[in-house]
């Protein structure tokens, strides 16, 4: 098992400096335009709100090696997000929109759930713990998620109280926040998590945007993180 481990961290790290080298993902929507995108975060990381010595951006691949989550330092309203993610073996992250309070983000914010759902723990959660889903709120349509060590691509968008979620080019959720008018119980009845508090229908839908970092033990990474306003 050991043996097997150091076999897959080092195909892991190969996997990632010639991801890095390309600037390429092995999604279905390869070609992606950026030009009229703008970097959420700065490679110097001056724009963000973070942890030192937690978060690190380097050789265009962000990572952290503790549970903390990464903000902009700006808040957002109507845009469109894109970004690259790779899971390691059983990771658990998420991309947060509408956060309008970086200090307690949990109830005040819109998290779009990263998992492995390769992975035994994963695969047989709630499935709005899912990848593509919005956490304990609605489950994805389908499972579209690489498996740990390949490179996986988001577009959120978000333009007022409607979020599409699409996945390595599917679209797997789309929401009216409108609808969940309870913190909880689900439009379809099944039960919200106590600690998400606030309904979504009185959320604001203008806020900072936040990475959640190393959860459940994994490590997460992040590249290609470009934004897009609109009216």
């Amino acid at each position: 098992m050991k043996n097997k481990t150091l076999l897959f961290c080092s195909l892991l790290l190969l996997l990632i400096s010639v991801s890095c080298n390309t600037g390429t993902y092995s999604g279905k929507t390869t070609n992606t335009p950026y030009a009229h995108y703008g970097n959420l975060f700065l490679p110097d990381l001056s724009n963000a709100v973070y942890d030192k010595g937690v978060w690190t951006f380097k050789n265009g691949i962000l990572t952290a090696n503790e549970d903390k989550v990464i903000f902009s330092d700006n808040e957002y309203e109507n845009f469109t997000l894109e970004l690259d993610f790779m899971n390691e073996p059983g990771a658990n992250s998420g991309v947060l929109v509408y956060c309008s309070d970086r200090d307690n983000w949990i109830p005040n914010s819109v998290e779009i759930q990263i998992t492995d759902d390769f992975s035994e723990k994963w695969a047989n959660a709630d499935p709005t713990w899912q990848c593509g889903a919005i956490f304990g709120h609605l489950a994805p349509t389908h499972s579209a998620v690489k498996e740990p060590g390949k490179w996986n691509h988001y577009r959120i968008t978000c333009k007022g109280k409607n979020i599409t979620v699409e996945l390595n080019g599917d679209t797997v959720t789309m929401m009216d926040m409108s609808l969940w008018t309870s913190a909880k119980i689900n439009p379809d009845g099944t039960k919200i998590p106590d600690w998400l508090s606030t309904p979504f229908s009185v959320l604001p839908t203008k806020g900072f945007i936040g990475l959640q970092g190393k959860h459940a033990g994994a490590k997460v990474y992040f590249k290609n993180i470009n934004i897009k306003t609109s009216d």
